[in-house]
């Protein structure tokens, strides 16, 4: 029986691991996203957690890192909301953990941290972004034109959100 891939906070542990497969994963990654790469980038990818507003998972399988996963820039009181953001590591992409990573994600969003609602921004052509999210019962609800700059350029994305039920 394949290992389950399980969701756990990212550390400072995490360093030279996460790096690698950053590295690995760079065409992978292409154009949609850029991963740290090297220990600069990765302290300043950690230091962005405070586990109150921004969190850091990674997705873990058999001790092997599968993916990231982020949600970020959490706002409670009527809002109770959380934007999503993750990536895969090559060698392990495609085989279902990130899937079973964010669905990890979304019950402890919604159970553990007490939100309404995630958000993902994808851009238009990412099909295996757009179709995770799909899996994992988001809903496309606009486009959003120029909306975040990656790799120096404003990029269009759509928006998907998956509400507690």
């Amino acid at each position: 029986m394949p290992a389950l891939a399980q969701i756990r906070p990212v550390t400072a542990a995490d360093e030279a691991a996460f790096i690698a497969a950053a590295r690995a994963s760079r065409r992978l990654h292409q154009p949609w996203v850029t991963a740290p790469c090297d220990a600069p980038a990765f302290a300043r990818h950690l230091a962005r957690f405070d586990f109150q507003a921004h969190h850091g998972f990674v997705v873990e399988v058999d001790g092997q890192l599968a993916g990231a996963i982020h949600l970020t820039n959490i706002v409670m009181g009527a809002f109770r909301s959380g934007y999503l953001g993750y990536y895969a590591f090559a060698g392990l992409a495609g085989q279902g953990h990130m899937t079973t990573g964010l669905k990890a994600m979304v019950r402890h969003a919604f159970t553990d941290l007490g939100l309404h609602r995630l958000e993902a921004n994808i851009q238009p052509g990412n099909a295996a972004s757009l179709a995770l999210v799909h899996r994992c019962g988001f809903q496309r609800e606009g486009y959003s034109p120029k909306y975040l700059k990656i790799g120096g350029r404003w990029r269009d994305h759509e928006r998907w959100a998956r509400l507690k039920t």
